[in-house]
């Protein structure tokens, strides 16, 4: 089991009770990627959600012509991989690859899925965290595009 003291910095968990801390990261994963090496790339299967524990994540998609476009990059902290699960997706629309060696912390789908039947009120904190941090990107790219836009 992942210790409580190493969940604490997680933005997903960072509402959660320490007893509710205890009980998700008895599920989780912990997985280690070097540098440069992918964590998962488009069209795989997927496996669940990403908490970034050590390292930095860039996640990118690569264009019809071959191009890579690269979304973001998470530092410690950050997760990923949340759309997946949430949109019941069987495979990934994105790249994701360790930028430094990186260790990351995995909710398998099938846990997450498990844990919204087990325990609805810790499941609902998670998922108004994932829906903050999702409204959050989303004003950040609409700023951006109006940047964009203004600017021809």
């Amino acid at each position: 089991m992942i210790g409580v003291k190493e969940m604490k910095n997680q933005i997903l968990l960072k509402d959660l009770t320490e007893e509710e801390i205890k009980e998700i990261s008895s599920r989780m994963v912990a997985k280690t990627f070097s540098k440069g090496q992918s964590i998962f790339k488009e069209g795989e299967p997927t496996e669940g959600i990403y908490l970034v524990h050590r390292g930095k994540v860039e996640i990118s998609k690569t264009t019809p012509d071959g191009w890579k476009q690269t979304l973001a990059v998470l530092p410690e902290g950050h997760f990923f991989g949340e759309l997946s699960v949430i949109e019941d997706k069987r495979f990934h629309g994105a790249n994701a690859t360790a930028i430094d060696n990186t260790e990351v912390f995995l909710i398998r789908t099938e846990d997450f899925k498990a844990l919204e039947e087990e325990a609805p009120k810790m499941m609902y904190k998670i998922m108004k965290t994932i829906a903050r941090v999702a409204s959050k990107n989303v004003h950040s790219m609409n700023e951006r595009l109006v940047k964009v836009l203004i600017s021809y």
